[in-house]
């Protein structure tokens, strides 16, 4: 017996318009996706830059071992702080857990900064 066809579609017709949607559903997915990386990105760097005002350049760039390894010491506590919270399913008392992520995200961008020579010292 027959799929049950209400529209009259022959199945390659039916599998064209399933197919249809189903991007017209990714590229929205996709969308919002990219909309999200962008607002995030944003977000991100709005704080770098409010942080890099009230801290300067010097906190980064006169680190003891350099500017790399002071940002290893500041990731390496970061992800120590994160893994306590998770491991130990705290409650963060002090920062939500997000900003230590975003603090991570950012020291990420300080060090590209840093390899690329456009961290002030």
């Amino acid at each position: 017996m027959a799929d049950y066809n209400p529209l009259g579609r022959t199945g390659a017709e039916r599998k064209e318009l399933h197919s249809r949607e189903l991007n017209a559903n990714s590229d929205h997915s996709r969308a919002d996706f990219e909309r999200a990386v962008r607002d995030t990105l944003t977000e991100l760097g709005d704080l770098l830059l409010s942080k890099h005002h009230d801290y300067g350049p010097k906190n980064i760039s006169d680190s003891p071992g350099g500017p790399l390894n002071g940002l290893r010491v500041r990731i390496h506590d970061k992800t120590a702080r994160i893994n306590n919270l998770i491991d130990n399913g705290s409650s963060a008392q002090h920062e939500p857990l997000e900003d230590s992520f975003k603090d991570l995200a950012n020291y990420g961008i300080i060090a590209l900064l840093v390899l690329r020579g456009k961290w002030d010292r």
